[in-house]
Order: structure tokens, then C-alpha cells, then sequence
């Protein structure tokens, strides 16, 4: 089920899933009823209680949803909360988890960083958001997301990205400009004073998670944050 998993203080973990969790999204044309049964699953291996880990809309934007235990599922592509279990969906995207510690405890977040995303600062406004919540040693997780030598983009793009966010001026290994996500995810953490703990593999590479460039009909895997005893 987990790509990889780790309780980064005792606590509170961190965990990427993988493709034989199946499909978390509801957005793919999946089976809602299959979709709600594997969430489920998610929640139970974790020992989060039921409907209580919270999923977003995600519309490649920068809006970030301060969570609480009766609140919806917002549209938005970052996600924070006092505690509250989150997650995000993926399948190239970076899945990028962070947490925190406030006098009240710690402070959590999920944040869908696509090339959209992540060139109109959804990163930044994640962690601000955090610290309006009190955040303090705020340490990120990204996790499995398209490389910087396979995101091949039209040279455009990629210098409207790069204007943004140098960091992610990249070459496909066949020589073609590209988009390095993570690197630009790692720029803007460090530039905020977060240490990224772990970045994971190329999805397009990893056979085992789900990648829209390798197929589109594909599903959605997740990035996880909670606490528990």
C-alpha cells in the first residue's frame, strides 16, 4: 500500500502510497463507491477514525484551506491544520507534506505543487499559512513526482516557469528543455528556512506509482500527514 511511510517524531507520520492502494481520487471516472472503500482502507492501515482524513478539490491554484473537523472538502491545492489528518493526490504533481509544531501542539499540511502551482507560490502561501497557525520548525516531505530529466515542456513554457522560479530550468535526458518540480520545491522550502527531510523518485520512471504523462487514463496516489498515539 505505502511507497514509503516514516514517523518523522513520535506522533506524527509521514506516507507516500502506491499503486496497489488503487485510485484515491474521485475525479478519474472511477467508482465513487470504490474510491470512498479504499479511503477507507487508507484510514484503517493508519489509524485515522473514519471520514476523518480530509482530501481536497484540487484545481492547480494557490488557495489553502485552514482545516477543521467539520469542514468540507475545499477547493483548494494546499491544505493546513492544527493536527487534523490530511492528504493529496497525485500522479506526477508533487505531493509535498510539512509539519510543524505550535504551543498547541503540531500543526500540519498537504500540498498539491504542479507546474502551476508551484510557479505561483502555493508552497510559500502553505507554509504562511501554517505559521498563522503558530507553526515553528516546519521540516517538508516532497514526495514521488515527474523528474526534472522527463518533464519535457515547449521552451515557452519552460522559461515562464523559470521566470518564476529558476530553480526549475531544466533538460530532458534527450536534450530538450524541461521543468525540474522539485528542485523549484526544494529552492522555494529553503528559501523559507524548511529543510526538505525526503524527496522521492521519478513517478514516470517507478512502474509501481501512477503517472499521467506514462498513462492518462491512470489513477491518483496520495500523500498522507497525521498523528496519532
Amino acid at each position: 500500500m505505502f511507497h514509503w511511510r516514516a514517523e518523522i517524531r513520535p506522533g506524527v507520520s509521514v506516507a507516500f502510497t502506491d499503486a496497489a492502494a488503487g485510485n484515491l481520487a474521485l475525479h478519474v471516472g472511477d467508482d465513487p463507491a470504490e474510491v470512498a472503500r479504499r479511503r477507507a482502507d487508507l484510514e484503517q492501515t493508519i489509524g485515522v477514525a473514519p471520514q476523518r482524513l480530509r482530501f481536497m478539490n484540487q484545481v492547480h491554484g494557490t488557495t489553502v484551506a485552514v482545516m477543521a473537523l467539520e469542514s468540507p472538502a475545499p477547493e483548494a491545492d494546499a491544505m493546513v491544520s492544527k493536527g487534523l489528518p490530511l492528504a493529496v493526490m497525485v500522479a506526477d504533481c508533487i505531493p509535498v507534506l510539512l509539519a510543524g509544531e505550535s504551543a498547541e501542539g503540531p500543526v500540519l499540511a498537504a500540498v498539491h505543487a504542479g507546474r502551476p502551482g508551484l510557479a505561483n507560490g502555493v508552497i510559500p502561501a502553505a507554509v504562511a499559512g501554517m505559521e498563522s497557525l503558530g507553526a515553528s520548525g516546519i521540516r517538508a516531505w516532497l514526495g514521488p513526482s515527474i523528474c526534472g530529466n522527463c518533464y519535457e515542456v515547449p521552451a515557452g513554457l519552460q522559461a515562464e516557469v523559470a521566470a518564476a522560479v529558476p530553480a526549475t530550468r531544466s533538460t530532458t535526458s534527450w536534450g530538450t528543455p524541461a521543468l525540474d518540480l522539485p528542485a523549484g520545491a526544494r529552492s522555494q522550502l529553503e528559501q523559507l528556512g524548511v529543510s526538505v527531510e525526503y524527496c522521492g523518485p521519478c513517478t514516470l520512471e517507478t512502474d509501481s506509482l501512477f503517472s499521467y504523462r506514462r498513462d492518462k487514463n491512470t489513477g491518483r496516489f496520495a500523500g498522507v500527514v497525521w498523528c496519532h498515539d
